[in-house]
């Protein structure tokens, strides 16, 4: 265990000197010199994230320790790249992102600490729903609604600022959507006609995807919100399928995305605008349009091939040139300055973050948590691939953050949140199986076969009713059973439980810490347990060490 904890934060020290090295060298190329107001700010996250790592090791033991080191060189790679743009613009984002860090830290640490249990979120499905599309819907609001470039995405708090509730809205819809479709997979999963070898579901369980196609469709309307409504409906569409194992959903989901993005980019012109430059991005016309042409596409482009194999440099590049190279188009200036060999290492860095919370999605036995799980790592890894593949004329632009990169406080906050749902998914997921030879499984194993024994005996027991007016004669002609032999068989069955359980009670005598039982049942008549309540007690005082270490939906128990 010494040398695990030793392996887990060498990586977290391993991507801190990363960070820092990248952080001097890129002050050293652009100011020659280090500036004295980023010194407590780079201390400051860098203590947290130490004790992120210590309340993670104390409070989920078993979690995933690949997530927060990559994680960490995400945001250190992010912030340094950020900075570096405040040096050309002479703007002061960096310091920003830096006290945002900070409140993400402090949330994260507080949810690994506080959410032992992650199926309580379960109970709050309907509340999730509702504060989910509040905050989806809040930017419409007359006052406190922003509009920004065209999007109608941001709320303005006075005396705070203004933040992307958009953010946060996908993680109670996440919330919602795996309770929703924990609870009816069943019924999703029953099949309809067959075409074309593929099983269509039935006509009456469309409706969650059609009501949920309406919602994304009336925030690409009212807000103006292409990215948003993608990642809304994409994500439903992917638990969907995670919750039933249909391809179908997958084929009807991409088909009512195809009918909603053709009737979007025909009628809304923002949207038809960004198709048009994704489709003809060097042309004269779009090039030179003065809003909604393909201008800062065609920048963000040759700066990232100017880049080349292995790029720039930190500091020696031109990512300024590009508007929103700090947020929108940061993968552009990454790959100027750091070249394909620093993007593709970035690329590696979500993979591994995705694919430790599909494997703790693929390990833990609750459905709940494999929907949830599975729902927000495909989340992440769905705005990873709109945000590269836009940049990179793969896909249109859709106007999302790159997750722990871009500047932006809300998509900070709301991607470290979901960091920390992983770390505590996946530590129910990793814990061991539990011993057999414990006390506290002893004790519950007993105080279940003894609940199960008075069932016994209370069938055996029960009183038949025969009819008045038919005697045993007349019952024989009418083919009645005789049910004597029942009310015999009924007490030998009681009699030959009570004696298995008798000897269970022998084979535990001997395992260790059994002198508890051995002693309580000397005090009882040969052949009957110790008398034991309706509700099995709590377990000894001196089992607690084992039962918080072997709790958890990996064998099924409910935690406390």
């Amino acid at each position: 265990m010494i040398v695990t904890r030793l392996r887990q934060i060498g990586l977290l020290l391993i991507a801190m000197a990363i960070g820092a090295i990248a952080f001097i060298q890129m002050f050293e190329r652009t100011t020659e010199s280090w500036p004295a107001s980023y010194t407590m700010l780079l201390c400051i996250p860098a203590v947290l994230y130490l004790v992120l790592w210590g309340l993670t090791v104390k409070f989920q033991p078993y979690a995933s320790q690949s997530i927060m080191p990559c994680v960490l060189l995400l945001t250190a790679i992010g912030v340094t790249m950020i900075a570096r743009i405040d040096q050309s613009m002479t703007t002061q984002v960096g310091q920003r992102q830096l006290m945002w860090l900070c409140i993400a830290l402090v949330l994260s640490g507080l949810i690994i600490v506080f959410l032992k249990d992650y199926r309580v979120l379960r109970r709050f499905s309907y509340v999730s729903m509702v504060v989910g599309l509040v905050l989806l819907l809040s930017p419409m609001l007359p006052v406190l609604g922003q509009e920004v470039n065209g999007a109608r995405i941001w709320v303005k708090i006075p005396g705070l600022g203004q933040f992307q509730p958009g953010e946060f809205a996908k993680l109670f819809l996440a919330f919602f959507f795996a309770a929703y479709l924990f609870d009816h997979r069943d019924q999703l999963a029953v099949g309809g006609k067959k075409i074309l070898g593929l099983q269509l579901p039935r006509i009456k369980d469309l409706g969650p995807i059609i009501v949920v196609w309406v919602a994304s469709m009336g925030v690409l309307i009212m807000q103006h919100d292409l990215g948003t409504s993608l990642m809304f409906f994409a994500m439903f569409v992917a638990m969907l399928y995670a919750a039933t194992g249909r391809k179908s959903w997958i084929v009807i989901g991409l088909i009512a995305f195809a009918v909603g993005a053709v009737l979007a980019a025909s009628v809304f012109s923002h949207v038809g605008q960004r198709v048009d430059a994704w489709l003809h991005p060097f042309s004269n016309e779009q090039y030179n349009k003065p809003y909604g042409g393909s201008w800062q596409l065609v920048t963000g482009i040759f700066g990232l091939a100017s880049g080349g194999m292995v790029g720039t440099g930190l500091g020696q590049g031109h990512p300024s040139l590009t508007t929103f190279a700090n947020s929108d188009f940061i993968y552009t200036a990454l790959g100027e300055e750091l070249g394909l060999t620093g993007v593709l290492a970035i690329l590696m860095l979500y993979l591994i973050i995705i694919a430790s919370g599909f494997i703790a999605a693929m390990k833990i036995k609750d459905g709940f948590g494999k929907l949830l799980a599975s729902g927000l790592v495909f989340t992440m890894a769905f705005q990873v691939f709109t945000v590269v593949g836009g940049v990179t004329l793969v896909i249109p632009l859709t106007g999302l953050t790159l997750p722990y990169m871009a500047a932006g406080g809300s998509s900070l906050i709301a991607n470290y949140i979901l960091a920390a749902l992983l770390i505590v998914i996946s530590d129910a997921a990793n814990q061991p199986e539990p011993e057999l030879t414990s006390e506290s499984f002893q004790y519950e194993a007993l105080a279940v076969l003894r609940d199960k024994e008075l069932e016994e005996r209370a069938r055996a027991t029960e009183p038949i009713a025969r009819p008045r007016t038919v005697s045993a004669a007349s019952a024989n002609s009418y083919d009645v059973p005789d049910l004597s032999d029942d009310i015999i068989d009924r007490t030998h069955q009681a009699s030959e439980n009570t004696s298995s359980l008798q000897a269970i009670v022998d084979t535990t005598r001997h395992a260790p810490g059994a002198n508890d039982f051995e002693a309580e049942a000397r005090t009882t008549p040969t052949g009957m347990l110790p008398t034991l309540p309706s509700t099995p007690p709590n377990p000894p005082a001196n089992t607690h060490r084992s039962t918080r270490k072997h709790h958890g939906p990996r064998h099924g128990g409910a935690r406390a």
